[in-house]
């Protein structure tokens, strides 16, 4: 178990990459760049190049390049299986650097990353580079004298953009099945978070992943993501961030060449409390962990808790008690509940949403304040409001913080309509003893993953994404790879 010194220690070692991956190898891009800081600190670790709209065509023509040369995309299963399996072992090789890469560029506890994120990231390009030779084909029962073949085949270009709260995972999510596919891929990591995404991009480099297979294209969202949507060479788009952009990206397509575009966006996700809950303590547990972990930046964090009138107030004092557990510290300190808000405009925002939750009528529980800690201010208490107006801002919109929302309701069909009165549809929880009540409000909460008796449950082998203003589209599974292929139909008349 390493300490905080020997992450420290760690951190010292790394070299943070600064310019755009392409073709193979790091290469030189224009004048614009961006600062990447340590929230944790506010000290700058790096200027990191703004690949813009010249780096985006260079990398996707060079991951068009690799894709019509068939090296990757028309080599055999057994190749690419073995490719991906040596980039894993590397990538498991590199976890503590990696893990201290995103610690550094994005504030998240360093042993969240080692020993969560990795380990995930690591078993998912081991899944699906065993599932390459799962993908089948098909033979149609066509009339004699003819064979139909429904073939499954890689779409081309794949442009990925992720998001800053799981860098390494959200890579992993996106690329593992678009290359186990037989695609190219070309990925934005977010400006907040760029360092892992290029160090994987040479590690892959190192497994023998052919020249152009993956780019990685760092910059903002605005010259370079934007780019990256309209570029008219670009078969997918797939995108995991707020609703908010998600849409930039539809409307990016339509402007372009009608190139697909999965979404997974924002999500607002409810987390229903019955009074017959086996264990209101061990349900607070939980509640804390789908709000507080990762500083509440989940997508899918379950950020209002209703909660049967009966054990209500019982229940608001047991998840004020899990507070202490994840006081805000060093992201280096494994002994840190939290870690650092990623940048000091996040935190504005974040905050933004405890002055108006204070201001609304709402009771504030614990927590509320915004902490000052090595010279950076970007770490929030966890915080705990409740009687919170199911109209309220703090109930309705995406926070993507340290900050709960509780509201007590009667019936059982009032918390099914609480649950869904929202923009969102991504994940929903609940907690109850009663087997009949959990398979109602399963069927009856319109959400891509229901949890019962536990909060934001998901895994490899089963679809993560949402319904409604949550996106569309299924990462995880072998369901995700349906996003990375085309059904080619090939007759032959003999």
């Amino acid at each position: 178990m390493r300490t905080h010194q020997d992450w420290i220690a760690e951190a010292a070692k790394v070299v943070l990459p600064t310019r755009p991956f392409v073709g193979g190898g790091f290469v030189d891009a224009g004048t614009a760049t961006f600062e990447n800081r340590n929230p944790a600190t506010g000290a700058l670790l790096a200027e990191v190049a703004d690949a813009g709209a010249e780096g985006v065509d260079r990398a996707v023509r060079a991951a068009r390049a690799a894709f019509d040369s068939g090296v990757w995309s028309r080599a055999g299963v057994a190749f690419r299986r073995e490719r991906m399996l040596h980039f894993a072992d590397l990538l498991a090789d590199h976890a503590a650097e990696l893990a201290v890469l995103d610690s550094l560029d994005m504030g998240k506890r360093v042993v969240d990353a080692h020993e969560l994120d990795l380990p995930f990231s690591v078993n998912l390009f081991r899944y699906y580079a065993e599932a390459i030779d799962k993908i089948n084909d098909e033979v149609a029962p066509t009339p004699p004298g003819t064979l139909g073949l429904v073939r499954r085949v890689p779409l081309g270009v794949v442009g990925a953009v992720v998001p800053w709260n799981y860098p390494v995972d959200m890579l992993a999510w996106k690329v593992a099945p678009a290359m186990a596919a037989g695609n190219s891929v070309v990925l934005k990591p977010a400006e907040q978070s760029p360092s892992s995404a290029l160090r994987i991009a040479e590690l892959a480099a190192e497994a023998g992943i052919p020249d152009g297979v993956l780019n990685v294209v760092p910059g903002l969202g605005e010259t370079t993501g934007r780019a990256l949507g309209l570029h008219p060479d670009v078969d997918v788009l797939a995108f995991t961030g707020s609703t908010e952009v998600g849409a930039y990206f539809l409307q990016y397509a339509g402007q372009s060449n009608l190139k697909q575009v999965w979404l997974e966006c924002g999500g607002k996700s409810p987390h229903v409390v019955f009074a017959d809950a086996e264990d209101l303590a061990v349900t607070a547990k939980q509640t804390a962990f789908g709000i507080w972990f990762n500083q509440g930046a989940v997508c899918s964090a379950h950020s209002r808790v209703l909660v049967q009138r009966e054990v209500h107030e019982e229940f608001v004092s047991l998840v004020a008690a899990e507070a202490a557990a994840y006081a805000p510290g060093d992201p280096l300190d494994p002994a840190a509940g939290m870690g650092a808000i990623v940048s000091p405009e996040q935190t504005d925002r974040i905050m933004q949403f405890v002055d108006e939750a204070r201001t609304s009528g709402a009771r504030l529980v614990t927590g509320g304040d915004r902490l000052t800690r090595d010279g950076s201010d970007c770490y929030v208490q966890p915080t705990v409001f409740d009687g919170v107006d199911p109209a309220s801002t703090l109930a309705r919109e995406e926070v993507f913080g340290p900050v709960l929302a509780i509201t007590p309701f009667d019936t059982e069909d009032e918390a099914v309509t609480l649950a869904n009165d929202t923009a969102y549809g991504l994940a929903a929880s609940v907690a109850t003893s009663n087997l009949g009540r959990a398979h109602r409000l399963a069927e009856r909460i319109h959400a891509g993953t229901v949890t019962v008796n536990g909060v934001d449950a998901f895994s490899a082998w089963t679809p993560f994404g949402g319904f409604k203003g949550s996106g569309f589209g299924r990462d995880l599974s072998l369901h995700a790879l349906d996003k990375y292929v085309g059904l080619k139909t090939v007759w032959i008349n003999h």
